[in-house]
């Protein structure tokens, strides 16, 4: 149990899990959750200043700690949109996603910001992993909860259904129906009832189902 310890008192690249010669996010997930108590701006800084550190192991452990802060306050990475933002064009896919879930815990805190990004992550919600598109779709259902963002980011929403993998719809169709106003309803039903007939199984299509009796009442 000693080995697994981690003096707090180390500077904060000393706690992630590669320089800890852990394998697991457990120190990560610690970190992330000592520094939301503390609130500690600087060493918060420090995470984001390594997320182009040259060994791969610190730039992940670095993003993953970053997120796991989102989730909790996203207040406290707000201010670094922008190097999320940047971050999306990276080669490694880690570092994608990873902002991609940062970006999508911040949506709410930071609107204007993230919504000028929305080129960028549109284009990984395209052409990125799995977990890049679930967090795209999250910040798009966040921003068109905004009336502001709304009439933008509903028609990239629903694009999203129409483009989604099937094991995808049903989540997305739940992320989706509190933000559907008059305007899409039409067209997010007959989607709903388009896909409905394409859904390999039964699970998912019961999942859609409640969504689509709350429209069609």
């Amino acid at each position: 149990m000693a080995a697994e310890m981690v003096d707090a008192r180390l500077p904060v690249l000393n706690r992630l899990a590669t320089t800890t010669g852990r394998t697991d996010d457990a120190p990560n997930k610690k970190l992330a959750v000592e520094l939301v108590a503390s609130r500690d701006g600087k060493a918060i800084k420090e995470l984001v200043d390594n997320l182009s550190n040259k060994d791969k192991g610190i730039q992940s452990d670095c993003i993953k700690v970053l997120y796991e802060i989102g989730e909790r306050d996203p207040e406290l990475i707000a201010t670094y949109h922008e190097e999320f933002g940047r971050l999306l064009a990276s080669k490694n896919n880690r570092l994608v996603w990873g902002a991609m879930t940062a970006l999508d815990s911040i949506a709410a805190v930071k609107p204007k910001e993230v919504h000028g990004l929305l080129p960028q992550i549109i284009e990984k919600a395209n052409t990125g992993s799995v977990i890049t598109r679930d967090h795209a779709v999250g910040i798009l259902a966040k921003l068109a909860s905004l009336k502001e963002y709304s009439s933008t980011c509903l028609p990239l929403l629903l694009d999203q259904l129409r483009r989604c993998p099937n094991n995808q719809f049903p989540m997305y169709t739940e992320t989706s129906a509190s933000v559907i106003g008059q305007t899409n309803r039409a067209e997010f039903v007959d989607l709903m009832r388009e896909r409905l007939t394409k859904l390999e199984k039964e699970s998912q299509r019961r999942r859609v189902q409640k969504v689509l009796s709350k429209f069609t009442a």
